[in-house]
């Protein structure tokens, strides 16, 4: 069984403490000055204690039900889950996850790093490059400070290693790194076996880094569930396992108590489990790691339709994951037939993937089912083409796709009970 990672209780416990003022947008002028505890006591609610629109909010039940479905299926499979924290920047959220039994959390740069480090997390795994010296400089005096604090980060250069080696010199831990391994025209990794032979050779050599597995990321892939895109995915997942086994023939991971193969988002980790599931050869302690972030939330679009829990599940044995995040925004205009503002855009809501999806229209306390389509986000608007009839001062709940780019938008986000009205916690993000 993997063990849970763990995290400063008390330093999450005080987040709780801070006022509520007007830095954070959407809450209601009833709560200012009182602490965050004391918000997520008073049983707010949404519509009738004057929250101001548009408000994103995560619905409770759908989190836990996402929470316990993505920890079950990971300890059936026997794999590591490192949460990619990037997606919420919510050290509450990563407390949960570290309850639902993650194993660790990933981070994708040194900012992010030091949130997690404020908040006492580890193991941390930085699924990127870190070639800086100032980051590294802190790096190894975070690694002196807490002896018990498990980092790992990755290298696709000959000369990122180098970089790392002199920023290094003089640390008292060497950092451990993973070979990642990329595709043609994508973003970072080895392109070829040759170049990742050439870099883990230079790890090898290098007195500051230690060699412990390869990692990579198969969304870069491909974008599309086909049976095509999954063989894809599939095969350059098998590239990543013959490599960490290539490695282990040449000895560049002996002596290594836990050799690291990861990949992971949340569009294929059943390819993944397929694959890194596979059984390893007798001796060689390969620990396979899902990185899978935005599942704790998972969406109305673009993971609904790519997720093997989705909308159109690929795998059984586990439930469908949940939507958890909406917008709520008012209709503030109705300038001609058919076509309403709402006080909601660019600056609240995801629209790198899909626009938001209309789902519930709320009128004098009674909510019904909306049809229609946002056509368009400016800033502050969102442009609503509607079937059912809105007006002026209605609210409108929109569903949204992409939580990697909800949560940096909202710096404190109410959690709905299950009316979907009354807040029952609100959680604190640090972008």
């Amino acid at each position: 069984m993997v063990q849970a990672g763990r995290i400063d209780r008390e330093a999450v416990a005080a987040i709780l403490e801070e006022r509520v003022d007007w830095r954070f947008k959407g809450m209601p002028a009833r709560a200012s000055g009182m602490s965050i505890a004391e918000a997520r006591a008073a049983g707010l609610s949404l519509f009738r204690d004057g929250f101001l629109p548009p408000v994103v909010v995560l619905d409770a039940e759908a989190l836990e039900h996402n929470l316990t479905a993505m920890a079950h299926w990971c300890a059936g499979h026997g794999f590591a889950h490192a949460p990619h924290g990037k997606t919420t920047m919510a050290p509450q959220l990563y407390a949960k996850q570290f309850d639902h039994g993650a194993w660790g959390q990933t981070a994708a740069n040194a900012s992010q790093l030091r949130v997690c480090r404020a908040f006492g997390v580890s193991p941390v795994m930085l699924a990127n490059e870190l070639v800086d010296p100032a980051a590294l400089a802190w790096l190894a005096t975070e690694l002196d400070r807490d002896p018990a604090f498990e980092f790992s980060c990755w290298v696709d250069s000959v000369r990122g290693v180098a970089l790392m080696t002199e920023a290094l010199r003089g640390a008292t831990r060497p950092v451990d790194v993973l070979v990642e391994v990329g595709i043609p025209d994508g973003r970072s990794g080895v392109r070829d076996r040759a170049a990742a032979l050439e870099v883990a050779e230079a790890v090898v050599a290098s007195p500051a880094l230690r060699l412990v597995g390869v990692g990579g990321y198969e969304g870069s892939v491909s974008s599309e569930s086909s049976p095509d895109a999954l063989g894809a995915v599939a095969g350059y997942l098998a590239g990543l396992r013959a490599l960490t086994l290539d490695l282990a023939e040449r000895g560049h991971l002996d002596g290594v108590e836990r050799v690291l193969v990861t990949a992971g988002g949340s569009a294929y980790f059943d390819q993944v489990a397929e694959v890194f599931g596979e059984p390893w050869p007798a001796g060689l302690p390969v620990l396979p790691v899902l990185r899978s972030g935005a599942y704790v939330t998972h969406d109305s679009g673009f993971y609904d339709r790519l997720s093997p829990l989705g909308a159109h599940p690929r795998i059984t044995g586990a439930p469908p994951l949940r939507p958890a995040l909406r917008a709520w925004a008012q209709v503030t205009s109705h300038p001609e037939p058919g076509l309403a503002l709402l006080t909601a855009g660019k600056r609240d809501m995801p629209y790198d993937i899909d626009l938001p999806i209309p789902q519930l229209l709320r009128r004098d306390g009674a909510v019904q089912p909306v049809g229609g389509k946002v056509t368009a986000l400016n800033d502050q608007h969102a442009f609503l083409r509607y079937d059912t009839p809105v007006e002026v001062g209605d609210w409108v709940g929109l569903g949204l796709s992409h939580p990697c780019t909800t949560f940096d938008k909202w710096p404190l986000l109410p959690v709905t009970g299950q009316d979907g009205e009354t807040v029952v916690d609100l959680i604190r993000t640090y972008f």
